[in-house]
């Protein structure tokens, strides 16, 4: 029941993004005007920790030039990674941008400050299926940046065949990458083997953990974020990875070489959030840089450069996301596609058993 509910709600949270808001041509609404800084925070600095390549070239310049200010911008792999630092202690950093469940995981540990809304005027734009998400009722803490899936992008001439099953990938003759997410990619292991993919029984963690471990043979890197360079190398023939890194590739080869599929057993859903740390030392600053992200120009320039979906329903009535993206499969799946897709959901009592589990697969495989 458990996975019937969390895939219900992947439905409801996930495909009206596309299916409801995604059809410019069938909109009359004028043309938002463009964004403009509040006064007062000339000669500023801003900090942020953010994925890497997660961000249009220009973003930051020009937040920068609107309001007279400094962004210093740092760059992390892994939900992980960036837990660990902000865990330490907050080195300075005024934005980070976790996934769902690991929010979750921040507001149990007292890690996230609440959100003025008072200075995010722009949260009006947030497509209405995004918001209120379960592992931030309310939106008290976060606001949606960017939401995908994780999938498989392989190299049609070496792979031989268009990819179905993660039969194919497992079993593969030749070097494979995945992906340094330790919840999705236990998820995926979970899901394959008929558990909740959330579930905290450790025993059926302890399935999982062995099922990687057992079908890891052709793992050459777990790959973190890079996955989509080492597949366009040609380094791995697949790759465990995020959609849009996938589709950048693909954009960028001009070629017919490379896709991205959606396993039929069943793949993971993710959103991306903006969220302040605790001890920020410029949280006024960091709310009005959450608002320049959801201008429907701002956040239609990210998507587009990062081929990843937009949670800005205005962007996409506008028709500022390009066209292309809005009907790809890749960064909108199918309404069949859905079906398939579940959600890493927040467990923070399970947190530590998934950490072990995952180490002990890393160590096991060598990586």
């Amino acid at each position: 029941m458990r996975k019937l509910l969390f895939l219900i709600g992947i439905l409801v949270i996930a495909f009206p993004v596309f299916a409801q808001d995604a059809t410019p041509e069938m909109t009359t609404m004028p043309e938002s005007a463009p964004w403009t800084c509040p006064e007062g925070y000339e000669g500023q600095t801003l900090s942020i920790f953010n994925w890497s390549t997660y961000i249009a070239e220009d973003s930051i310049s020009n937040f920068e030039a609107a309001c007279g200010v400094t962004v210093i911008y740092d760059v992390y792999e892994s939900n992980e990674a960036m837990l660990a630092r902000l865990r330490g202690g907050n080195p300075g950093y005024d934005l980070v941008v976790p996934t769902g469940n690991t929010v979750a995981i921040m507001i149990a540990g007292g890690l996230l400050e609440p959100l003025d809304f008072a200075n995010i005027p722009n949260f009006a734009n947030v497509t209405d299926a995004l918001k209120d998400p379960s592992y931030d009722p309310g939106n008290v803490y976060t606001v949606p940046y960017q939401w995908g899936t994780i999938g498989v992008g392989y190299n049609i001439t070496k792979v031989g065949e268009p990819i179905t099953s993660w039969d194919q990938v497992f079993n593969y003759d030749g070097p494979v990458a995945w992906l340094d997410d330790l919840r999705g990619m236990m998820g995926i292991a979970l899901n394959i083997l008929g558990y909740d993919p959330n579930t905290e029984d450790p025993a059926e963690i302890e399935a999982a953990k062995q099922f990687l471990i057992d079908n890891g043979k052709n793992v050459v890197a777990i790959a973190g974020d890079d996955g989509q360079a080492m597949l366009e190398r040609g380094d791995v023939d697949i790759t465990i990875e995020y959609s849009g890194d996938i589709l950048q590739v693909i954009n960028s080869c001009e070629c017919d070489n490379f896709d991205y599929a959606l396993p039929d057993e069943g793949a993971v859903v993710w959103v991306d959030n903006l969220a302040i740390p605790t001890d920020a030392p410029n949280k006024a600053l960091a709310e009005v840089f959450i608002d320049y992200i959801l201008d429907p120009h701002v956040g239609a320039d990210i998507s587009n450069y990062t081929a990843y979906a937009s949670p800005n329903k205005t962007a996409i009535a506008e028709g500022l996301i390009d066209e292309a993206y809005l009907s790809s499969p890749i960064i909108y799946p199918s309404e069949a596609a859905m079906q398939n897709l579940f959600a890493i959901l927040d467990e923070p009592e399970a947190e530590q058993i998934y950490n072990d589990a995952w180490d002990e697969i890393k160590i096991s495989l060598g990586k």
